[in-house]
């Protein structure tokens, strides 16, 4: 049964696509059937996983809006060992090409209704932006991974997504729920980061998860080059902190699939 996951957080830079990629590397990397969708316009996501933006047959922005459809728009064969639907500048159109079709929110739902059975996880990148497309990748997902710095601004934000998330749960999509925190740009030596990294722990509990994802070169030159770091430099400390993240994401939803079957038998 697949896991479709929204990879968000309307703060820019604190590591959304960076996860995106790097976690779809190593949940690979682990044998899981594991599909990337690129809803981001800028198409970061797609650039780092080693397909080219601008040479796209069919982007997401084409299966949206039904002038594709999902299979014409898969990418296989790409470094990391996953697939992808990829995306770039012509997203920017979708926002108001949704607002005029039936069903807007549930446009991506519907989308990957026949790829249900193909994959184990289906990881979806977003803008660092509360839009349409946001609420798409929200309505079709069960669970988000939110990626953020530990620095004050960032429990602003995230108080906000925290409102956002639990708005869509109640009109959209009742089994949506925040899938875990992650802590990204980790440096343990500033006080500050341990002092944010405590307050998460604190309110979000078990949902904060026990991987953390440090400053690291490596992670940063890896997109330049196509590829994640897992296959950049498979010994970094970046890419053996995502590998540590997959393991975490993975015995996480082994124990929620168990419990829940145990529930099922009491019943």
């Amino acid at each position: 049964m697949v896991k479709i996951l929204t990879i968000t957080n309307q703060k820019g830079g604190v590591g959304k696509t960076t996860t995106a990629v790097n976690l779809a590397a190593s949940l690979a990397a682990t044998k899981k059937r594991v599909l990337m969708i690129d809803l981001d316009p800028q198409g970061n996501a797609t650039m780092g996983s080693g397909a080219d933006k601008h040479q796209l047959d069919a982007s997401i922005y084409e299966v949206l809006t039904d002038q594709s459809g999902v299979e014409e728009a898969l990418i296989q064969g790409l470094p990391g060992g996953y697939h992808l639907i990829g995306a770039n500048g012509d997203l920017t159109a979708a926002e108001v090409e949704l607002l005029q079709l039936p069903r807007r929110e549930f446009r991506l739902k519907m989308a990957l209704l026949p790829l249900a059975e193909r994959y184990d996880y289906i990881l979806i990148d977003n803008p660092p932006s509360l839009n349409l497309l946001t609420v798409n990748a929200l309505a079709a997902s069960d669970g988000v991974i939110i990626p953020m710095q530990c620095e004050y601004y960032a429990l602003e934000g995230i108080s906000a997504l925290v409102g956002t998330i639990d708005k869509i749960n109640k009109r959209l999509n009742p089994n949506l729920k925040i899938e875990g925190i992650l802590r990204t740009m980790f440096d343990p030596r500033m006080s500050l980061t341990k002092d944010v990294s405590d307050h998460l722990v604190e309110y979000f509990g078990e949902r904060v998860y026990r991987a953390v994802i440090p400053r690291n070169v490596r992670l940063a030159e890896a997109p330049s080059h196509g590829m994640p770091a897992l296959q950049y430099d498979k010994n970094s400390r970046g890419a053996l902190a995502y590998l540590a993240l997959a393991g975490e994401l993975i015995r996480r939803t082994e124990r929620e699939r168990n419990e829940e079957a145990v529930t099922e038998q009491e019943n």
